[in-house]
């Protein structure tokens, strides 16, 4: 509503020796302001603040009349009225010289600046005033109150009198009322003879008149508080009538706000008690009251004092108050407290230290609120006199503090938008960010026909749906626009201000006429010629409708009211805009859809249709009138009515359920009187005309109803005119803003599925509900209240000196205004279901469903109720979180919200929110059943707390095996870590770093991780020194922490049982691959563990299937026949030319989908592994090792040409044409020594190269094979042997079978497997045929030591059947590949790069082994 700007102002003053100043009084139009101290009176400027006159009075008038106390101002600004200590009245008059100016701007030469501007000198310059004492009146009785009263002075004195004293005729115009005689009752129903104050001394300490109520309250100087009515136009005794507040006792001072008809009497305990007078009695009634709460002001709540003062803004939205000792508090007119200077930044330092509160003789508002004129007590005292010596301004006792307001205090039209708009005195600050950015804004679906699409902006989506959360909640941040300072110079101070619909335009009023901005082109349109300006004061604020501003005003020229209506684009001027005359002064305008309704000071309704006319280039808006409607016996005063709208609410929903059209219309109008809410609906029941053709508009013709009232301490009304048939109930509905009482929503109740309404169901219901914000727009499809904050920065650290202590910026901080939001959902679902209305709750729940924040709504629900009913110190005769429970189990996300909102609660509550949820062991098995791992190991947490430790160890290796079963390592690393704190009887914690740390097998990895190096470097250092030592594969790391001291505890045996059963299954399934992840994850000694399962899990039973299970798992494609070498002599010469072209057909496109062509690797490794099969000398390997970059420019020629990524039709083709070049192609024969590369062995090389699979399988194949050997694992070494076709591999495990002791079952199961595969290879994927041909010799010496050890018997083949059997399988199987390898390899191969690049520091395990789906870098 009201927000503190920056730091306030000291004013300084020029006069030599000033007095102290203690009292400050603006005049009526708050132009100037009258500074009295002890005795001078000093009549200053406002804007800008510069003084104007002062008057000294001589020394023995001063003795004579004792110090000043109190100024008044005439309603016309011609004279004010001083009060004297001793009795006297000193009347003066401010007679100002024309066209005489203190102060002129001056402007460089040749500037057409405003010379030609009427009344351009008053605005611009503080005027030349004289002040000359004209009337002293002595009352002889010291003065303790003086209020204008119209005409009149009322002034009340210390004996008990009142005296009404005319302006003008002084003398004549005295008459003397005394209090005694005034008879006071309850209320005016009474007797006419009310009890008589009765006692002597009883005098008036403090009053106020109040216009609107035609009276003024007061304060007697023995704390009662009062109203005084005059019963008829003549003030005597006997016409005079007060009524009681029955309640206070301890009054202290008072202040009246005309516009809400309220009277605030301050009490001596700090508080604030807020009255209105009962129109049907008469009697004093209490609405509400401003206090401290120890909640939010622990420390001072119950120490302010008594309260000292309390002035209303100039436009009665929010009021003032001071306390005896300091501080001031900024509340809204029915008592939302907004700002107060007792708590926070204002009373503490930055280094914690109290300040002292600021305080306060005398203050008053500025125009329009933008200015809060204070005189500090605390620095008036301590005016420092060597200052006097020197010729410097004072610092003056005044301060001036700033304030930026909602556009909703003066321009309440501005309801209906649902952007936040804050006025400052010339700036305005909003909160729809940038203009540019705003998606999908919002508007009215029902009439978008209206306007042709060109019209809807350059930026306007063509579905106007909703505008973009983001744009309205995306940051903390205003989008701050300056006011044009030619349009502020001489149209200071801004009245009213208006932003349209889709948040891109807005326009403001000052003095005269109005200004608009665009914030998409981010320029002014003002007035072209300044008269035109200068004639039109706007009075009923004003609004948008689509491109046009629709305001009123009253044109000086013509003395005449108008409805204008002016095109955003066209130029500002009245020959384009549309001019209605008016019978009577408007006092409030609004739009709702393509109606305007004005409320006039005869207290009469008009609605008006506008309607767009595209004529020419700019086209224009016509209005006609629709409906008068006179509510002048409704309505006391013109002045009380606070906002008009016109609404599609009504109270009979059925109609609308049976016709939705009719849902759109202006169905009522809603009046806001004086903070009482009245509807005044469309009057249905008359006969109602069928014939819709004759006169389209008949309907809207409809007379109103008398009026309702809907609600009290009404502050705003917000509502829409969209339609959202999802959204209904939000949609629908009416909200208000209630001050102190929170917000409440009138929300329409519909039957389900268009059945019959209840007849006992009303159709609308009215919920409160608190906020912990002030409202100032609703977001409505978002369940959202937008509002403003006020936020502080301390600075006192810049001014560290002594002398620096009188600094503004160290007494105070620097104010600043904050955008914030808040839900809203989660209070009406509650409040439905506390009235039974499950049913509606559950219909508005699952409208609002798909919000990003509705789990946190449900989770505020659960959370608020469970705290209130848990603490509450009374049983709760209805508890309320059985039906809560209840109904969040309606959504999925139950298990969640359970979760997160008991692990957000204190332990000591958890017992009574289970009682109503579920036990928490069935949850957590729910969350099982639903593979919602997460949310289960939060409900462990729970168990764990709530349960013996034998359960929550059950249900955490329940969960423990699922994660491993599902590859959730992050989960499966904090189940170990939970069940050893539960073994150790620790709490939730990691266990301490070991100090001693064993070598793991998790780091094999640790080789390859800092490879700067391409695969060759790593394929050279592993055939060099393939028997790499143990500590170098194995460095200890970070995730050998586990395997610490304490592995022999009964724990660590308990989780290792299940680890060792988890990798157990995944080798008895031949996953290896995820083997290998759980290993490296896990930190799980894998080398250790093989050794021990070597003759049982870790032995192969099927090669072929083993060999085909790791082709598919590590996406490695089977070998090729080229297709020349078809008709080549194979070692046994079986091959069918037949079968090897099938074969070609259907292997080429299938292996090939699963390539990756890394042209970052180079070739030298697989050319390597090729050529060190023909013999074992370390020399031909090196000079094979040199050829190897000649080769590469040979072969990946044609593809790097194609760039890194590869389509899968390149491959494809490369492969096919590389195969087709014409030469012979000689099979390289295991005896083969001499080094000659043909032509066609360059090209076996190069279908070599292009049937490697990806490179991180390479590195991951090479990291199991290293594991194997070390665990002496020798089948498995053999079948990745076989998928690298490295025969250095092959050798390596035949030299270790026949070196060492080797069981003779391995080596027989070996030459068993090697029998399968060969016969497999030879039916089924002849590729593998030339590598099985030059491992030959060694099998053929294995089967000797076999044949040494084992009888002949054992040597049976594969059985045959499942050799075809598989053979029957092969094209599936190449199907199955195909469908595992279309994941795009090339991204994943990127992704794999960056994240090499992000994970550095973590183990090497992540890097090699992570889950994931079946492409080349398993990321």
């Amino acid at each position: 509503m009201y927000f503190l700007s920056g730091w306030p102002k000291r004013l300084l003053c020029p006069l030599e020796s000033p007095e102290r100043p203690l009292h400050i009084r603006t005049d009526p139009q708050r132009a100037f302001f009258a500074v009295l101290a002890p005795s001078q009176l000093s009549v200053w400027y406002c804007r800008p603040s510069v003084l104007i006159v002062s008057y000294k009075e001589l020394s023995k008038a001063a003795s004579q009349f004792g110090p000043y106390k109190q100024a008044e101002w005439r309603p016309d600004s011609t004279m004010i009225a001083v009060s004297t200590a001793n009795g006297y009245i000193l009347f003066f008059e401010i007679p100002s010289a024309r066209d005489k100016y203190l102060y002129e701007p001056m402007y460089p030469k040749g500037s057409p600046h405003l010379k030609g501007t009427p009344h351009y000198k008053e605005e611009q310059c503080a005027p030349f005033l004289n002040l000359e004492m004209k009337k002293v009146l002595d009352l002889q009785a010291s003065i303790t109150s003086l209020q204008s009263m119209l005409e009149d002075l009322l002034v009340a004195t210390a004996d008990g009198f009142l005296h009404l004293v005319h302006w003008d005729g002084m003398t004549n115009g005295r008459k003397a009322i005394n209090l005694c005689t005034v008879p006071f009752s309850v209320d005016l129903q009474s007797s006419r003879a009310g009890s008589f104050l009765g006692f002597e001394d009883v005098y008036i300490r403090d009053m106020e008149y109040c216009a609107t109520l035609d009276g003024f309250a007061v304060v007697f100087n023995d704390g009662r508080v009062g109203f005084i009515t005059p019963m008829s136009s003549r003030f005597t005794a006997e016409q005079l009538h007060g009524v009681w507040a029955q309640d206070v006792i301890d009054g202290t001072c008072v202040a009246v706000n005309n516009k809400y008809r309220l009277m605030a009497f301050g009490c001596a305990n700090g508080s604030v008690q807020v009255y209105t007078i009962d129109t049907t009695t008469g009697a004093m009634q209490f609405s509400h009251k401003l206090e401290l709460t120890p909640k939010q002001y622990p420390d001072i709540w119950n120490k302010t004092g008594p309260v000292k003062l309390i002035r209303w803004s100039p436009d009665s939205c929010v009021v003032m108050v001071t306390w005896e000792c300091g501080g001031l508090s900024l509340w809204s007119v029915f008592g939302a407290q907004l700002i107060c200077t007792l708590g926070g930044d204002f009373a503490y330092q930055s280094d914690g230290t109290k300040k002292d509160p600021l305080k306060i003789s005398s203050m008053t508002w500025g125009s329009e609120g933008y200015h809060l004129w204070v005189i500090d007590g605390n620095s008036s005292q301590n005016t420092k006199p060597d200052r006097d010596a020197k010729n410097e301004p004072q610092q003056f006792g005044i301060l001036q503090f700033h304030f930026i307001k909602s556009a909703l205090t003066v321009n309440p039209c501005m309801s209906n938008q649902e952007q936040v708009l804050l006025q400052g005195e010339d700036r305005l600050y909003l909160n729809c960010g940038d203009a540019t950015q705003a998606q999908n804004p919002r508007n009215t679906s029902a009439h978008s026909e209206h306007k042709p699409t060109r019209e809807r902006g350059p930026f306007s989506d063509g579905n106007l749906d909703s505008q973009g959360l983001s744009t309205l909640l995306g940051h903390r941040h205003w989008h701050v626009v300056q006011i044009h300072s030619t349009y502020l110079e001489s149209n200071w101070p801004i009245r009213f201000s208006a932003i349209d619909k889709l948040g891109q335009n807005v326009a403001v009023v000052g003095k005269f006429g109005f200004a608009h901005y665009s914030l998409l082109t981010k320029k002014w349109k003002l007035f072209g010629n300044i008269t035109q300006e200068q004639n039109m004061i706007v009075t009923g604020g004003l609004a948008w409708w689509n491109d046009f501003i629709v305001l009123a005003c009253y044109n000086l020229n013509d003395h005449q009211e108008e409805l204008r209506i002016y095109l955003r684009t066209s130029n500002l001027d009245n020959a384009f805009a549309h001019i209605t005359k008016v019978q009577a002064n408007t006092l409030l305008l609004s739009v709702f859809r393509d109606i305007v309704i004005l409320f006039r000071a005869d207290c009469s309704i008009c609605l008006y249709s506008i309607e767009r006319r595209p004529e020419g280039l700019n086209p224009t808006a016509s209005v006609q009138v629709l409906q008068e409607v006179s509510m002048s016996r409704y309505i006391p005063h013109p002045f009380l009515v606070v906002s008009v709208t016109l609404t599609s609410v009504r109270t009979e929903t059925g109609i609308s359920l049976k016709m939705p059209q009719q849902a759109c219309e202006a169905e009522s109008i809603m009046l806001n009187l004086a903070g009482q809410l009245i509807m005044l609906q469309r009057d249905r029941s008359g006969p109602q005309i069928r014939d819709k053709d004759n006169n389209p508009n008949q309907r809207k013709h409809l007379p109103f109803c008398a009026p309702v009232v809907l609600a009290q301490s009404v502050e705003n009304v917000w509502t829409t005119c969209r339609i959202n048939k999802q959204k209904r109930h939000l949609l629908e509905a009416l909200w208000l803003s209630c001050g102190g009482a929170g917000m409440k929503v009138w929300l329409p109740l519909f039957p389900r599925d268009h059945r019959k309404p209840h007849s006992f169901l009303s159709r609308r219901i009215m919920l409160p509900f608190h906020i912990n914000i002030y409202p100032l727009a609703v977001l409505f499809e978002d369940a959202l209240v937008l509002g403003a904050v006020n936020d502080t920065v301390l600075y006192d650290c810049l001014y560290t000196q002594t002398s620096a202590r009188e600094h503004l910026e160290v007494l105070f901080p620097f104010s600043i205004v904050e955008r914030t939001s808040q839900i809203y959902l989660h209070h009406i679902l509650r409040q439905l279901l506390v009235r039974n209305l499950g049913e509606q709750a559950l219909l508005l729940a699952h409208s609002c469903a798909t919000l990003p924040y509705f789990p946190h709504v449900l989770e505020l629900m659960l959370h608020e109720v469970l705290e209130e009913e848990a603490t509450s110190r009374e049983p709760i005769p209805d508890p309320l979180l059985p039906t809560v429970a209840k109904f969040i189990t309606e959504f999925p996300l139950f298990l969640q919200t359970v979760v997160h909102c008991a692990r957000k609660t204190e332990y000591a509550l958890w017992n009574y929110l289970f009682a109503a949820v579920g036990n928490p062991k069935d949850l957590f098995e729910e969350c099982l059943m639903a593979q919602d791992l997460d949310t289960a190991a939060s409900y462990l947490i729970i168990l764990q707390n709530m349960e013996v430790p034998a359960v929550s160890r059950q249900h955490a290796t329940l969960l423990f095996n699922t994660a491993l079963e599902q590859g959730k390592w992050d989960l499966c690393r904090h189940m170990i870590r939970f069940l050893k704190a539960i073994g150790s009887g620790e709490t939730e914690t990691p266990p301490a770093t070991p100090t001693t740390q064993e070598p793991s097998s998790s780091s094999g990895f640790e080789f390859f991780r800092h490879r700067s190096i391409s695969l060759s470097q790593s394929a050279e250092n592993l055939h060099s020194k393939f028997n790499l030592t143990k500590t170098l594969s194995m460095p200890s790391g970070p995730s050998g922490k586990r395997w610490s001291k304490d592995s022999d505890c009964a724990e660590n045996m308990y989780i290792d049982m299940m680890l060792w059963r988890h990798a157990r299954r995944l080798l008895e399934e031949i996953k290896l691959k995820d083997l290998g992840c759980f290993a490296a994850q896990l930190g799980f000694e894998l080398i250790g563990w093989l050794c021990k399962e070597r003759a049982r899990a870790a032995r192969v039973e099927d090669f072929v299937f083993a060999l085909k299970k790791l082709h598919k798992d590590f996406l490695w494609p089977f070998p090729v026949i080229p297709a020349s070498s078809i008709n080549s002599p194979f070692k046994n010469g079986k091959y069918k030319t037949a079968m090897g072209e099938q074969l070609l057909k259907s292997q080429s496109a299938d292996t090939f989908v699963n390539m990756e062509v890394d042209t970052g690797v180079s070739s030298t490794p697989r050319s390597r592994s090729w050529l060190g099969t023909i013999g074992s000398s370390q020399r031909e390997i090196d000079t094979a090792s040199s050829h190897g970059p000649h080769m590469q420019d040979a072969f990946l020629s044609p593809l790097l040409s194609k760039g890194d990524e590869c389509s899968i039709g390149s491959a494809t083709d490369l492969t096919e044409t590389s195969s087709m070049v014409d030469g012979d192609w000689t099979m390289v024969d295991e005896n083969f020594s001499s080094l000659s590369l043909t032509q066609s062995e360059l090209e076996h090389i190069s279908l070599e190269l292009a049937s490697k699979g990806p490179h991180k399988s390479q590195v991951q194949l090479r990291y199991l094979l290293h594991i194997f050997m070390e665990a002496g694992c020798l089948d498995w070494c053999i079948i990745i042997g076989l998928i690298l076709r490295e025969s250095s591999v092959i050798n390596q495990v035949f030299s270790v079978m026949q070196s060492s002791d080797i069981d003779g079952e391995i080596c027989q199961n070996i030459k068993a497997g090697l029998y399968a595969v060969d016969k497999w290879a030879s039916t089924d994927c002849p590729g593998y045929k030339p590598f099985l041909n030059i491992i030959k010799p060694q099998i053929q010496k294995l089967s000797e030591i076999a044949e040494e050890q084992v009888q002949p018997e054992a040597f049976q083949p594969v059985n045959p059947s499942k050799v075809t059997e598989q053979a029957n399988t092969r094209v599936e199987e190449s199907r199955t590949l195909i469908s595992h390898g279309t994941n795009p390899q090339s991204d994943a191969g990127n992704s794999s790069a960056s994240r090499h690049e992000e994970d550095k520091s973590k183990t090497e395990d992540e890097d090699s082994f992570q889950e994931g789906s079946y492409d080349c870098t398993v990321s």
